[in-house]
């Protein structure tokens, strides 16, 4: 007995199929859920955002530039600066090559910090850089330990479920002129806003046929003995990078995603995480970042990062689905080379 051809390409069903089993729609909880409801989410890899779910906290209460310019006073923090808040992200360069550019990093006074990126915001100055506290390494119990009694030490309910203390607990500041770019962690994730709003765009792991991972070389922004930043071009591998922008809208080309558009767009989560919510961001999702101040043009939020599950079918399959479309797009590559 013959079998059936197969008609349609397999990424575009696999893409199809995601679509028509799950809902674009982020769910949204009243209260927070217990342990049990947590990892039914975790199995199904899907988000959730709690409204209010950390508005008791004194964190939510308190914290404001005042408060905090008063708690850190004397402190120094590690600040990211760039010319226009694109810490760690896909920029062109003066001869229009595509680079990953990382921060340039330097300690501030944290007063003199949150006072900048506050006027900022209000003043909508820019004055050639943008400045944001978003060190990665667990800064809220280190850098910034002073202010870590005012928030929980973990998040129960994930604790729990994941049998595990949090790997680390981050601290996060700026202004709406700050972005983190299209990317990806391996952590279950529990995001918090204090104060203004965080906005999400989220893709689930199976996006990777349209989010365009390219290999960029690896660059990073300096001041210069004028005090301006320059971008400096490094060596070393080329970085993995996702260029396409899900909220590119001016040039159509740029946003292209080949045959997956349609699905793309269908796949799309959209959530705004206000003062006093909790976003659970599943390990392996897609997501670009925005932010809007408060009345004092800043905004705050804190995460807590668990080490994802590496073992079972997950993992291996979204390495599967990465493989598969690297080694089309390396084929396809060849034969327009070959014509």
């Amino acid at each position: 007995m013959s079998s059936t051809p197969v008609t349609q390409d397999p990424i575009t069903t696999l893409l199809t199929t995601y679509n028509e089993l799950n809902s674009p729609l982020i769910d949204e909880l009243d209260e927070e859920p217990s342990p049990l409801e947590f990892m039914r989410y975790v199995a199904q890899n899907r988000p959730f955002v709690v409204r209010g779910g950390a508005s008791g906290w004194e964190a939510c209460k308190r914290w404001n530039v005042a408060r905090l310019k008063s708690v850190m006073e004397g402190m120094s923090v590690n600040v990211a600066v760039t010319p226009k808040g694109n810490a760690d992200s896909p920029t062109k360069n003066e001869k229009g090559e595509m680079v990953f550019v990382k921060p340039y990093e330097e300690e501030q006074l944290f007063s003199d910090f949150i006072e900048f990126v506050s006027n900022q915001e209000k003043t909508e100055i820019i004055d050639g850089e943008i400045r944001y506290a978003q060190t990665q390494n667990d800064n809220l119990r280190n850098e910034y330990s002073v202010l870590f009694k005012e928030v929980q030490k973990d998040i129960p309910w994930a604790r729990i479920a994941l049998n595990q203390t949090p790997e680390a607990i981050n601290f996060w500041l700026g202004n709406s002129h700050t972005t983190t770019s299209l990317h990806k962690d391996p952590y279950e994730n529990i995001y918090v806003t204090i104060t203004g709003t965080k906005t999400f765009t989220l893709l689930p792991p199976i996006a990777f046929p349209f989010i365009r991972e390219t290999l960029l070389t690896p660059a990073s922004y300096s001041r210069s003995t004028n005090g301006k930043l320059v971008m400096i071009v490094e060596e070393g591998e080329r970085v993995p990078v996702a260029l396409w922008d899900p909220d590119l809208e001016k040039d159509r080309a740029e946003r292209h995603v080949g045959p997956y558009e349609e699905e793309a767009k269908r796949m799309q989560m959209k959530v705004e995480v206000g003062k006093g919510d909790m976003l659970y961001l599943p390990a392996l999702w897609y997501h670009k970042v925005g932010q809007i101040g408060d009345e004092e043009g800043i905004c705050i939020a804190v995460n807590y990062w668990h080490d994802m599950e590496f073992s079972g079918s997950f993992y291996p399959l979204t390495g599967l689905v990465r493989s598969v479309v690297l080694s089309a797009k390396g084929k396809e590559e060849n034969k327009s080379g070959e014509r």
